[in-house]
């Protein structure tokens, strides 16, 4: 083989391994997109866990001390508060997010620079 002949080939291999390496390569990812459906059953999960770990704590302690159904009551209830709780803390991740990402893309919130008095 000629020199020129051999230069002609090793670049065609090239081009074909950097097609290939191309081919390959990770895509890049989509931007996660939750709808708003998605998020209400995250808030409902997170309730229905509080009012279930409370119940099951109540239970159990009052299985043990005999003090059936007291324990129980209160925690249901403590459970119920845990898991508001947890819904207004996702409620304001969301909240927050959603605002930072208006703010990056550079939207106002209505009415925050309203002049008129």
């Amino acid at each position: 083989m000629t020199e020129p002949d051999q230069t002609r080939k090793l670049a065609e291999l090239d081009a074909r391994i950097a097609a290939a390496k191309a081919a390959q390569a990770p895509k890049p990812r989509m931007v996660e997109h939750y709808s708003q459906a998605e998020h209400a059953w995250r808030m409902v999960i997170e309730l229905v866990a509080g009012l279930g770990i409370g119940f099951l704590m109540g239970y159990g302690l009052d299985t043990v001390l005999g003090t059936t159904p007291w324990f129980m009551i209160v925690f249901v209830f403590l459970g119920f508060a845990a898991g508001v709780r947890s819904m207004l803390r996702s409620a304001r991740e969301m909240q927050e997010k959603q605002a930072a990402k208006a703010a990056q893309d550079g939207f106002k919130a209505p009415g925050a620079d309203d002049e008129r008095t």
